[in-house]
């Protein structure tokens, strides 16, 4: 039987920040300290040290213009770019995919595990969504309609070049066997729950902590706290801000993005926690609980697994406003019965020490597997 003893290489779509894809990266150089990585693009002075000290290899992208900022707008090199990674000396590739990275050329006698964020949400789940909320020009609009349905046939074809699926839901679980027919194994991502500040005493306001693009839906609670009137604290940056500015009333306050401490002590000391989108799994509500800090969110999508309802938080149905305000009432005339130390519970099951552990154990299993069935 075959020993864990093979080369590995991590592939991940790009390294331009530290937000949930990173953090699985991290946690996967924790696990393998050797591990080379290969990405489309980097830019050093946005990724942690722990990532920055492996070896890291770029494609043709990071040489073009503007490819640290604007990288999104050479999606459409990206699967060529992809495929000109160099794999041959590897035993073991470990992809880390939210559309790009799974598409990889490996040898037959390598292992190909793909952590799968999400199959891309704009070119499925999302594409309507997407052609109507960002609003693009008529130009635009047949160009990616006609180029996104070449990149759903690419998409689909590079889903059969990984041996095995690991996925961070349930939720997404779902829709890796709606669009590319593959079984996958959830293991959900890491949080570093333990190092947010915990405190069952909270302050009269409402939190957010999100990228402002249009999908997160922050729109739905600046409406909704308009016609309230309590305080929401907004915490992010993105497209959206100067939009949601212009609707938003003077009890809506918005701080940027904020790190370290002061992002933990505004998690500890609100209310609750506000989260109007659907996302595939939803770090920052986890974030939250680890506080004491029940949730008011959308039920839909990953917030069904992370969140429990009447206990850490409450959901709503619609993304309509008045189903948001009507759930807020709800929880203001509940709100005693929130226990922070069951909320804070709950956040542990998704500690970055429990990912570790089963991932590595998976990594491990699949490719003795894989090497057994290969040589055999």
């Amino acid at each position: 039987m075959k020993s864990m003893d093979g080369k590995i290489a991590l592939v991940h779509y790009w390294l331009t920040g530290m937000r949930g894809g990173e953090k699985v990266v991290e946690s996967i150089c924790n696990i393998y300290p050797d591990i080379d990585i290969y990405t489309l693009v980097y830019d050093e002075k946005k990724i942690i040290d722990s990532i920055k000290e492996h070896k890291i290899h770029t494609s043709f992208i990071q040489k073009l213009p503007f490819s640290k900022k604007k990288y999104q707008f050479y999606l459409p090199f990206m699967p060529v770019a992809i495929e000109q990674f160099n794999l041959s000396e590897y035993d073991i590739v470990i992809s880390s995919e939210s559309g790009i990275a799974k598409g990889v050329l490996t040898k037959p006698e390598t292992c190909h595990i793909c952590y799968c964020h999400t199959p891309m949400r704009y070119l499925w789940n999302m594409y309507f969504d997407y052609l109507e909320n960002e609003r693009p020009g008529l130009f635009k609009r047949n160009f990616i309609r006609m180029y996104f349905n070449y990149l759903r046939l690419w998409d689909v074809v590079s889903s059969s070049r990984v041996d095995y699926f690991v996925c961070n839901s349930y939720n997404v679980k779902k829709r890796i066997l709606k669009y590319y027919k593959r079984d996958s194994t959830v293991i959900y991502p890491p949080v570093d729950v333990d190092d947010f500040i915990f405190t069952p005493k909270k302050q009269d306001y409402y939190l957010i902590v999100s990228q402002l693009v249009s999908y997160k839906r922050v729109d739905l609670a600046v409406r909704a706290f308009n016609r309230i009137s309590r305080e929401l604290i907004i915490i992010g940056e993105g497209p959206e801000i100067k939009r949601l500015k212009k609707i938003a009333g003077p009890n809506i306050k918005f701080l940027g993005w904020q790190a370290g401490e002061t992002l933990r002590e505004y998690y500890a000391n609100a209310r609750a926690f506000i989260f109007p989108g659907e996302e595939d799994f939803g770090i920052t509500p986890v974030e939250a609980q680890a506080s004491g800090t029940p949730v008011i969110g959308y039920g839909k999508g990953g917030l069904l697994e992370t969140v429990v309802d009447r206990e850490t938080g409450l959901f709503f149905y619609e993304q309509e406003v008045d189903d948001l305000i009507e759930v807020i009432e709800r929880f203001e005339s509940n709100s005693n019965k929130f226990d922070s130390y069951k909320i804070r519970e709950n956040s542990l099951r998704f500690s970055r020490r429990n990912f570790e552990k089963a991932l590595k154990k998976f990594i491990e299993e699949k490719y003795i597997e894989y090497s057994n069935n290969y040589s055999g």
